[in-house]
């Protein structure tokens, strides 16, 4: 299952720099802080940072996919989930550049050995509403460190 991508616009902006915003936000922060704790997967800004510039392919709980100049693939530990974050360069005003900043995750469905159906699981089904809601307030706060600096 996949969750809608989602769309933010803003004044020019590099692809490093929205990842480097995206894994650094105080929201983001708590995630890492608690997939340090519960999946001994700890990370740090400097490892974003790094994950942001191509430097390094892990990252807290996550592997690097694919990546190309602007987009950014992720992959997690679990192999179930996805996350995609990418950077569309964009008219913004009659003479400025702007960029489209997209974010979009996904759920990798499982074989259920019983039946033999793909199923996302009940647990997916049941955090499904709240990873909605936590996506969008993920991209927000991005772009919220990006207007700041």
């Amino acid at each position: 299952m996949t969750i809608a991508p989602l769309v933010q616009r803003l004044p020019k902006v590099s692809q490093a720099e929205f990842v480097s915003a995206f894994y650094t936000t105080g929201l983001f922060r708590l995630e890492r802080w608690i997939l340090s704790v519960f999946a001994r997967r700890p990370s740090s800004d400097e490892e974003a940072f790094q994950l942001a510039r191509g430097e390094r392919d892990r990252f807290a709980a996550w592997q690097v996919e694919q990546r190309s100049e602007n987009e950014l693939l992720l992959c997690d530990f679990s192999g179930r989930t996805r996350s995609w974050l990418m950077t569309e360069p964009t008219a913004v005003g009659a003479d400025s550049t702007g960029t489209l900043l997209r974010f979009g995750s996904a759920v990798v469905s499982r074989v259920d050995p019983a039946t033999g159906t793909r199923s996302l699981g009940t647990l997916f089904h049941l955090l499904l509403g709240f990873h909605r809601l936590y996506s969008r307030l993920l991209l927000r706060a991005a772009c919220a460190r990006l207007r700041a600096h």
